[in-house]
């Protein structure tokens, strides 16, 4: 999607399993006609679920990278991942921003008892898409998610970056291991 201002637009999915993130960022797909990038999609094919040695780390760091060599082409793109840290969508939005892309926030939630059914139900009808989460789990997502706070809501002014790193490209590249410190150009 290209906004009224003619920049390309990076949207991000933002909240815990089964609140709806993959629901809203097909409908933005479809709606602007604009690439959508989600973990889940391909973590089963490639990895069976297995997260072991942090492989949705390796590929999510993949997917922004395209997502930022998307938007250096001049198209819209869309990264379905949950983000559940204002430190990953900072640094997602600083990455849109430094390829000259516009951000959009799209923070999905629901009803914490039609979340935790809604993720049940993914699992019984289409496990491939899924993995298994018990009542552990999601208390445990509930605790870790850091919701987004007004100034995020916002779009106020990016904070600087955490202690130890010159920009948030390069926390991002620490964060995602497969991800280089982009540059406007796009080049490592």
């Amino acid at each position: 999607m290209v906004g009224v201002d003619g920049r390309p637009t990076l949207f991000l999915t933002v909240g815990l399993p089964g609140a709806g993130k993959t629901t809203r960022a097909k409908q933005l797909a479809s709606e602007h006609r604009i690439l959508r990038l989600t973990p889940d999609d391909w973590m089963a094919p490639l990895f069976g679920w297995s997260d072991a040695e942090g492989r949705r780390d390796i590929l999510e760091g993949r997917m922004v990278w395209v997502a930022h060599r998307v938007l250096l082409g001049g198209s819209g793109v869309i990264l379905d991942f949950g983000c559940w840290s204002a430190d990953e969508r900072y640094a997602i939005r600083a990455i849109a921003e430094t390829a000259g892309g516009r951000f959009v926030l799209e923070y999905v939630h629901a009803d914490e008892d039609e979340r935790r059914h809604r993720a049940a139900r993914r699992w019984q009808e289409s496990p491939e898409t899924t993995f298994e989460m018990t009542d552990a789990d999601h208390d445990r997502f509930l605790a870790f998610i850091e919701l987004p706070r007004e100034a995020e809501l916002g779009y106020g002014p990016l904070p600087p970056p955490p202690a130890g790193h010159a920009t948030w490209s390069h926390w991002a590249s620490a964060r995602w291991p497969t991800l280089p410190v982009v540059t406007g150009a796009g080049h490592p």
